[in-house]
Formats: C-alpha cells, structure tokens, sequence
C-alpha cells in the first residue's frame, strides 16, 4: 500500500510520519501530483492558518489535484479544515470537499482560544474510520477555529458548544485533533484510516 502526506509546509508533518510509522506504514511525504494521485491513501496534514495552507496549494498546483482523488483522503487539523468549503480564517475559500464552513470558537469568556488540549470525543454515528473507538475516548486538540457538528460530523467534541471531531464525505475524512498525539485513540484511528 502506496501512502502520501502532501507536503503543504504543515508542522506537524514529522509527528504524523513517526506515528504511522509505529503502525509499521511508510509515507512519502511530496509535493508531486503525479505520485499524489497514484497513492492508495492520501493524507492531508497540517498546522498553521488557512489562508497561507489554501496559497501553498495553490502555488503548488494541487488544488484540483486534491479535489480530484478518488482514493481515501484524510485531513488533519487544519487540513481538515481544508477540505470545507469556506473558513472565517483569513476569509478563504477552501477545498469543498466537505459541505461545511469553518468558524472561530465563539465562547463564554472563561474558556481560552485557541482550544488546546484534551478533550472527549462523542460518537455521532457509525463508520470505519471509528472502528474500536469507546465511549470514553480522548483526543488532543489545538485549534481557533472549528467545524460544525452537522451532517457529516462522525464525532464531536464540546468546547463551550459542539463541533465537528471527525467527518466524513464520500473518500474524503478528517480528524480536527491531531492523532499523532493521542495515544492509543489516535493510533487506532489511523489504523481504522490506513484500513479503510
């Protein structure tokens, strides 16, 4: 099995790379579209704002490329956040594979923005992407700005209200924490990812 992480200058490509390796996959991180679109997985990482990861694939040519897979995508962080249509960050317009707008966290003043650290993530609906995943399962977030918890919410997670954790449309998914950092929940959910 062939696997790619674009390489969209996200910071987190190293830790995502590390962690697949200790599920014993090897991902060859690239730019290239020929080799993107010929992989059997494909994964979309990232940290950072979305206007400067939407310029970077523009100026990469890989906006219709990504927009074109068929094979399973998965977008991390803000390459979930990617995948939407819209984000408030920057005024941007994204990728539109997911039929959803990303906003800043609006919360009570006693909650912090960005949201970072651990949270509980609240099964909305059965899919692959969630085999094995309990009831008390924890995710590590580090974010301002969020999905709704709509349609295509898989999980969700609350931070001074509900959002989107994990989603899905069509071949295209994506985990607003970062699974490279959550322990064994984030480990069986890039197994459920690379088995999909």
């Amino acid at each position: 099995m062939s696997i790619v992480l674009v390489d969209a200058g996200g910071t987190n490509i190293g830790s995502v790379r590390y962690a697949l390796q200790r599920l014993g996959a090897d991902a060859q991180l690239t730019a290239d579209a020929a080799t993107i679109r010929r992989a059997d997985k494909v994964i979309l990482p990232g940290v950072g704002a979305a206007g400067p990861g939407m310029a970077r694939l523009r100026a990469l040519e890989l906006v219709e490329v990504l927009r074109g897979l068929t094979q399973p995508v998965l977008g991390v962080c803000l390459g979930m956040q990617l995948l939407s249509n819209y984000s408030e960050e920057a005024e941007v317009e994204c990728l539109g594979l997911i039929p959803a707008q990303v906003r800043r966290f609006r919360v009570p003043c006693e909650l912090r923005v960005p949201h970072m650290g651990w949270n509980r993530l609240k099964k909305k609906r059965e899919h692959p992407l969630l085999a094995g995943l309990d009831d008390d399962a924890w995710a590590y977030f580090v974010h301002s700005y969020a999905m709704p918890s709509g349609e295509y919410a898989l999980a969700s997670a609350d931070y001074g209200g509900e959002f989107a954790a994990v989603v899905a449309h069509r071949n295209f998914h994506g985990m607003q924490f970062h699974p490279e950092r959550s322990a064994k929940v984030g480990a069986q959910l890039l197994k459920n990812f690379l088995q999909l």
